[in-house]
C-alpha cells in the first residue's frame, strides 16, 4: 500500500468518525481507530496515537461550544476529568511499551466490547428520560473516569461509549448536560493520552504528523455534512449500525488471537445480520417508545385541562 493510499485511507477514517460522532455525540475514536488498524495498516499505538493528537484540537472546540451554549456542569467535569486524564496517561503508556502483536489483540478486544455496548444500548430503543435528578456519588464518577480515560487511551477511543452511555442509562442529568460535561472533559483526558504517547513513542508520532493531518482533513470536511445528517438520520439505527460495523472489523482480530481461524468470513456475515437485524428491532421499539410516550403526556394534558376547568366550576 502506498503512502498516499494510506492517507487518503486515514482521512476516510477521518470523515467516518466524524459523521458518526455527529450523529451521536460519541464514536470519533472507535470508529476512526478501527478502520486505522483494520483498512489503513497502522499498529495499534500508533492509531491510538494519531487519534487522540487529532482529537486535542476538536474536543477544545466541541467544550468551548458547549460552554457556551450553557451545556457544562463544571463541578462534574472537575470531579470525572482529572481520574480520566489519570487513566489515559497511563492507558497510552502501558499500549506504548506493547509489541504490536501483543498490542493489536487487545485493542481489538476493546473495540468488540464497545460496539457490542453501542449495539445493545441502541437495540432497545431510546435512552431513557430522566427519572432521579440526585447527583452521581464522587466516588463512582471517579471510578467511571478512571475506567473510562484507561479504555479511551487503550482502545484508541472510547470515553464518550463508556461515559455517556453509563450517564444516561442512570438519568440523574438531561442528556444535554450529560453530553456537554462528557465532552469538555474529554480535552484533559485526551491531552493527558497524547502527553503520555508524546513520551512513550515520540519519534512515531512525529513520523506519523501527516496521518493527524489526513484525520483532521477527513474530520473537517465530515462536520457540516455531519451536522445536516443528525437532523434526518435516526441515531438509535445509526448507534446500532455502528456498533455493528464495529464488531465485524475487529472480532476477527480477536477470534484469531484466541486460536479461532477457519470460517472469519462466516463469523463477519453471521455477526453483519444479527446486528442489523438488531438495529431494525431498536428503531422500531424507539418508535413504539415515542408513540408511547406521547400517548402519556397527552393523557396528562388532558387530564391538567380536566382538572383546570373543574376548579373553575368550583371557584364560580
Amino acid at each position: 500500500m502506498t503512502r498516499l493510499t494510506t492517507l487518503i485511507l486515514i482521512a476516510i477514517a477521518g470523515l467516518a468518525g466524524q459523521l458518526v460522532d455527529g450523529g451521536l455525540g460519541m464514536g470519533f475514536g472507535v470508529t476512526s481507530t478501527s478502520i486505522l488498524v483494520a483498512l489503513a495498516g497502522l499498529g495499534p499505538a500508533s492509531a491510538s496515537a494519531v487519534v487522540h493528537t487529532a482529537e486535542l484540537g476538536t474536543t477544545f472546540v466541541s467544550g468551548l461550544s458547549h460552554w457556551r451554549f450553557g451545556n457544562v456542569n463544571w463541578k462534574v467535569v472537575a470531579t470525572i476529568s482529572i481520574p480520566g486524564a489519570i487513566g489515559a496517561f497511563a492507558g497510552a503508556t502501558v499500549l506504548s511499551n506493547l509489541s504490536t502483536e501483543a498490542a493489536k489483540p487487545i485493542m481489538s478486544l476493546i473495540l468488540a466490547l464497545i460496539g457490542l455496548n453501542l449495539l445493545l444500548r441502541f437495540s432497545r430503543g431510546l435512552t431513557k428520560r430522566v427519572v432521579n435528578p440526585k447527583p452521581h456519588s464522587t466516588g463512582f464518577l471517579g471510578g467511571l473516569g478512571l475506567f473510562g480515560g484507561f479504555i479511551d487511551a487503550t482502545g484508541g477511543g472510547g470515553w464518550g461509549p463508556v461515559t455517556t452511555s453509563t450517564l444516561m442509562a442512570a438519568g440523574r442529568s438531561e442528556p444535554r448536560y450529560i453530553v456537554g460535561t462528557v465532552n469538555t472533559a474529554e480535552f484533559f483526558v485526551t491531552f493527558a493520552a497524547t502527553a503520555g504517547f508524546l513520551i512513550g513513542m515520540w519519534e512515531d508520532l512525529v513520523a506519523n504528523l501527516a496521518s493527524v493531518g489526513a484525520l483532521l482533513v477527513g474530520g473537517v470536511i465530515a462536520a457540516p455534512l455531519a451536522a445536516w445528517l443528525v437532523t434526518r438520520l435516526n441515531p438509535v439505527l445509526l448507534g446500532g449500525v455502528v456498533g455493528t460495523l464495529i464488531l465485524v472489523l475487529n472480532l476477527p482480530t480477536v477470534l484469531k488471537a484466541v486460536g479461532f481461524t477457519d470460517h472469519l468470513w462466516v463469523v463477519r456475515v453471521a455477526v453483519l445480520v444479527l446486528g442489523l437485524a438488531l438495529s431494525a428491532h431498536g428503531v422500531i421499539k424507539s418508535r413504539h417508545n415515542s408513540r408511547a410516550a406521547a400517548e402519556k403526556e397527552r393523557i396528562a394534558e388532558d387530564a391538567r385541562a380536566l382538572g383546570g376547568v373543574e376548579n373553575h366550576a368550583e371557584s364560580r
